[in-house]
């Protein structure tokens, strides 16, 4: 009986200590109203497909003429595989144009909404984070 007190004591102990939460910031850090929506056209540096949001990493030529790189993030691998995405669904130096959301920090980042490739083909990105 004292066995089973001391177990049931420690067991509610370990239920009543904090656990750790998976958190998700979803697309907080990008403007979300649609009128802020830009669109870009420019050459592929590099795509990356992971979790927890696949990237595209993308020289775009400014008003200037300089080139600028910009990150443009998608939902997650797992999202995108469904959809025929592969590793090599975007290749580096490709000509696309993106349209996303820009970071609310106003660095050179996006969420990516629509992709375009050069041939005119609209890629799937479906929702999710």
């Amino acid at each position: 009986m004292k066995y089973s007190f001391t177990f049931l004591a420690v067991a509610g102990a370990f239920l009543l200590m904090p656990q750790p939460v998976s958190a998700h910031h979803g697309w907080a850090a990008f403007l979300s109203d649609p009128q802020t929506q830009i669109t870009l056209k420019g050459t592929v540096k590099e795509f990356h497909f992971v979790n927890p949001h696949s990237v595209i990493e993308l020289f775009v030529k400014d008003g200037n003429g300089n080139i600028q790189l910009w990150e443009g993030e998608l939902t997650s691998n797992t999202n995108l595989t469904p959809r025929g995405w592969t590793s090599i669904t975007i290749e580096d130096r490709r000509e696309i144009s993106v349209t996303g959301y820009p970071a609310r920090n106003g660095s050179h980042a996006l969420r990516v909404t629509k992709i375009v490739l050069s041939n005119g083909k609209e890629l799937n990105i479906g929702g999710g984070n």
